[in-house]
């Protein structure tokens, strides 16, 4: 049986780069919750900051970077692959987002969704563990401005209420090439508990292209699960880690660590380990938060009729 694990926003920077100074690289991801990570066999996060010393940020409400050497913070949490397709990557310009990607290769972490022209920008990540080929292609429909092109630098930048006839022949002969096809998406307004139905006509395009696991992020909550065709729809994967402030009735400070197990090359059982975000520090979800969290996912994956099993406080959907 393989094991990959998926989380949501990681946003080292400002106060939470401060604290990791102060303590330790591991510091973010608290004992508990980093055996949990070690035992994984890959892991994907979406990366909510450049990891940079670019001193000049873009004109925009929020700039997030975290020094260099917090890569070794992804390094100690056994994070394999990142996405870079989202809002905050050229939040120090060209200079910032060519600085990420060089510390991220160097540390042999993975990375889609942005690149120095769009061939790289747009080129999925294929890997191989145990047998099992994997690959990976990182989208956004925010910061349009920040598109790459054929001599610019930026992001995989989509439109989902285009006809976007290329992404699905991405996806597809993507999925020709790997035995789980994963999108991750970074898609999207803010504090939204449910995707709009355009979003969810998206995903399922996306998955009858070939994909097998749609990776969502953004909203900075957990929005519902849909097993779509044997599939698996994660709209939004919530905060994985980060310094923001706590909507108490959202509860972005509340997410999961989703794993999916396979076997035979084929998806198997989806389960949720509930966490919690504090002092800068995602931990294992003491026993109400994690009913809490279960509650409100169980809430937002009934549009999609999906059936959980809970054991204690863990989450599982058997596809």
């Amino acid at each position: 049986m393989t094991t990959i694990a998926l989380a949501g926003d990681v946003m080292l920077g400002r106060l939470v780069n401060e604290q990791i100074k102060q303590a330790s690289y591991s510091y973010p991801w608290a004992n508990s919750l980093l055996q949990e990570l070690k035992q994984k066999d890959f892991i994907l996060i979406n990366l909510e900051t450049t990891l940079t010393n670019a001193s000049n940020p873009v004109p925009k409400v929020f700039n997030f970077k975290a020094d260099p050497e917090v890569v070794k913070t992804l390094k100690a949490a056994n994070i394999t692959a990142v996405n870079l397709a989202n809002n905050h990557s050229l939040d120090f310009g060209v200079e910032g987002l060519q600085e990420t990607i060089k510390t991220l290769d160097e540390a042999k972490i993975s990375h889609v969704g942005a690149g120095m022209d769009i061939e790289k920008a747009q080129e999925p990540v294929i890997t191989e563990i145990e047998n099992i080929k994997i690959g990976i292609i990182g989208y956004t429909d925010n910061e349009p401005e920040w598109k790459a092109k054929i001599n610019k630098p930026g992001i995989n930048y989509i439109n989902i209420d285009e006809n976007n006839i290329e992404v699905f022949e991405a996806v597809s002969k993507l999925k020709q090439k790997v035995d789980v096809c994963i999108i991750t998406l970074h898609w999207g307004p803010n504090m939204q508990e449910y995707p709009s139905q355009e979003f969810i006509n998206f995903a399922h395009k996306l998955i009858d292209s070939g994909a097998d696991i749609i990776h969502g992020h953004s909203a900075h909550v957990v929005q519902g699960i849909e097993i779509y065709k044997n599939k698996i729809i994660l709209y939004d994967t919530g905060d994985f880690v980060d310094d923001y402030m706590v909507d108490e009735k959202l509860r972005n400070d509340l997410s999961f660590l989703f794993n999916i197990e396979i076997e035979n090359k084929k998806l198997k059982r989806l389960y949720l380990l509930p966490v919690k975000i504090e002092n800068m520090q995602v931990n294992i979800a003491n026993r109400g938060d994690a009913q809490t969290i279960i509650d409100m996912i169980k809430k937002r994956s009934s549009p999609f009729e999906t059936r959980f099993e809970q054991k204690d406080h863990i989450l599982n959907i058997s596809i």
